[in-house]
């Protein structure tokens, strides 16, 4: 069955005990369960398992799901995310991993435990009046640890959009974008043309970017968790949905936490501040960088754009997302064409 997402599904108690026994065998038992929202792609659920452990169950979509090419194997992505990151960067929550499989009826799924902690998007439609400079700041620590782990080559991994340097690896990314828009039939208010013609214009500050960091990319407050301290200071508990990560320029990643807002130009914003106290390298926001983070938000606001359709966003049944989204890619454009 379909959930509010085409790639989303309806599970019951019922299937979520049975994915959890496939897990952990069937001496397992869930004590109690229920969805968790936010997301928009995968089933999420929480499970109180009988020996007091709390999981989270992620079920991926259905095979034969239509997808954008870059959302093709992410519970395994997810899954190597969260290793990786445990192994290299232990200082940072995220989940432990304890179970990825797979099913004929139902497809991957992974199983984690269950961090504390609430979501700043969660704790912020609760009106909750917390301060969030602190957990903000924690975010950038976190990330700087994340991002001294190097990759491989740039972009993402398997045999999805990547290259060698990072304009190939980004040209590659976008392309992969428009060829998706064309499937899906969905209208860009920029040409392929145009925007190659912008990254060729932009390509020299790319290729300043010369080491492929690690890059959650997907850090906006629905997948940052906080919880207050002894003191009562709301700090970072976890740091989820790891799937979209690849690899490339650290600037990447400082977009999705000020969603719809310029990094450049809050450059006391507590996220920079945790960032520029532990990064391996110095956080310059020169020319060059207002450059990148410009293409950088052009990229996301044309994925948000772009997945419309497969999530079944249309412009009638969303049409503020899709006006804001118009308008903030008219913006970025006009800015790097001026530039």
């Amino acid at each position: 069955m379909t959930g509010a997402s085409p790639t989303q599904r309806t599970l019951t108690p019922a299937d979520v005990a049975y994915l959890i026994c496939a897990s952990f065998g069937p001496q397992a038992r869930v004590r109690d369960a229920g969805p968790l929202a936010g997301g928009g792609y995968a089933t999420v659920w929480w499970a109180l398992l009988d020996d007091d452990r709390r999981v989270v169950l992620k079920l991926a979509p259905p095979a034969g799901t239509p997808l954008l090419r870059y959302e093709h194997g992410l519970c395994a992505a997810e899954e190597r995310y969260f290793r990786l990151v445990a192994e290299r960067a232990p200082q940072v929550p995220v989940p432990p991993v304890l179970w990825r499989g797979a099913d004929p009826a139902y497809g991957e799924w992974l199983v984690t435990a269950m961090l504390p902690g609430r979501s700043l998007s969660d704790l912020a439609e609760a009106g909750a009046a917390v301060d969030d400079g602190p957990v903000r700041y924690d975010l950038g620590v976190a990330l700087a640890a994340v991002h001294r782990i190097t990759g491989e080559r740039f972009g993402y991994d398997g045999d999805r959009s990547a290259g060698p340097t990072w304009r190939a690896a980004f040209t590659a990314m976008l392309d992969a974008l428009l060829a998706d828009a064309a499937d899906w039939d969905v209208r860009l208010p920029v040409t392929p043309d145009r925007l190659h013609a912008l990254v060729g214009r932009h390509g020299d500050v790319l290729d300043e970017v010369h080491r492929p960091a690690l890059l959650h990319f997907d850090c906006w407050d629905g997948n940052v968790l906080a919880a207050p301290d002894p003191d009562g200071r709301l700090r970072l508990r976890g740091l989820v949905d790891g799937e979209r990560f690849l690899y490339g320029d650290p600037l990447l990643d400082l977009v999705s936490p000020l969603l719809f807002r310029r990094v450049e130009d809050q450059p006391e914003h507590p996220l920079l501040r945790g960032y520029r106290a532990t990064a391996a390298e110095p956080l310059v926001l020169n020319t060059s960088a207002r450059r990148r983070l410009g293409l950088y938000r052009l990229h996301l606001y044309l994925l948000m754009t772009v997945e419309m359709p497969s999530r079944g966003m249309t412009v009638r049944s969303h049409p503020g997302r899709h006006a804001r989204l118009a308008a903030l890619l008219d913006e970025e454009l006009a800015a790097l064409t001026s530039d």
